[in-house]
């Protein structure tokens, strides 16, 4: 639920990977599309990856200011380097430390904050690495109770690893590039199979969602006209 004021509160839980700095990033570029939003950054350190040796013994409190200011630093860093690339408008950006179970922790705060959106990192990972590591973003799109936005590097490529994912076919991919996007599919995945793909567009050229269920050749209208 939005805050009376009309702000709009995005959490984003960060863990000091590449993962983690595009959820921020992508945290930033969202809550630039807002006149009033808030970004809270959040590292939650995982007390079943990373037992804690007992406060007393520790210095339990000297470490969390440690934690805060990496949490900080890396907010600052991911900040100066959007500035370069768009002028910010978000109105706060805020660094938390918790600990616990990354996933709860990440939803909780967000539930405190009532905040609008959630952005995490995945990793993609499957398989036994999947199950030792756990996956954080997939707990949390079961917890949260606001959307969740789950950021991964784009590599369709890498794809062919997963047995039920095969890689975008190379000869498709050259057919876009080389008609800048007007035709989808090379001449072998043109033949049609359960109807015409087509396309549908709407006032000033915009392309409109096309129907679904279909995949073949389509023929584009001239815009021209």
């Amino acid at each position: 639920m939005a805050g009376t004021d009309n702000r709009f509160t995005i959490v984003v839980g960060i863990d000091f990977s590449d993962t983690g700095d595009l959820a921020f990033d992508h945290a930033l570029e969202l809550a630039n599309e807002r006149e009033n939003a808030d970004v809270h950054a959040v590292y939650v350190e995982d007390e079943i990856a990373m037992p804690r040796v007992p406060a007393a013994l520790a210095g339990a409190q000297t470490e969390s200011d440690e934690i805060l200011g990496r949490v900080q630093k890396r907010a600052t860093d991911r900040l100066d380097a959007f500035v370069k690339r768009a002028r910010p408008r978000m109105k706060h950006i805020v660094a938390h430390v918790r600990r616990g179970n990354p996933a709860d922790h990440i939803v909780q705060l967000a539930a405190d904050l009532e905040a609008d959106l959630i952005v995490v990192g995945t990793h993609g990972r499957r398989g036994l690495r999947r199950m030792l590591l756990g996956s954080v973003a997939e707990q949390v799109l079961r917890l949260a109770r606001c959307p969740v936005f789950v950021a991964r590097p784009k590599d369709h490529e890498a794809l062919g690893k997963v047995p039920e994912i095969e890689p975008p076919c190379p000869d498709c991919v050259r057919t876009r590039r080389e008609s800048g996007g007007a035709k989808l599919w090379c001449a072998r995945h043109s033949e049609p199979h359960i109807r015409p793909h087509t396309y549908h567009y709407v006032e000033g050229g915009m392309p409109a969602a096309a129907p679904m269920g279909t995949h073949s050749s389509e023929t584009t209208p001239d815009l021209g006209q």
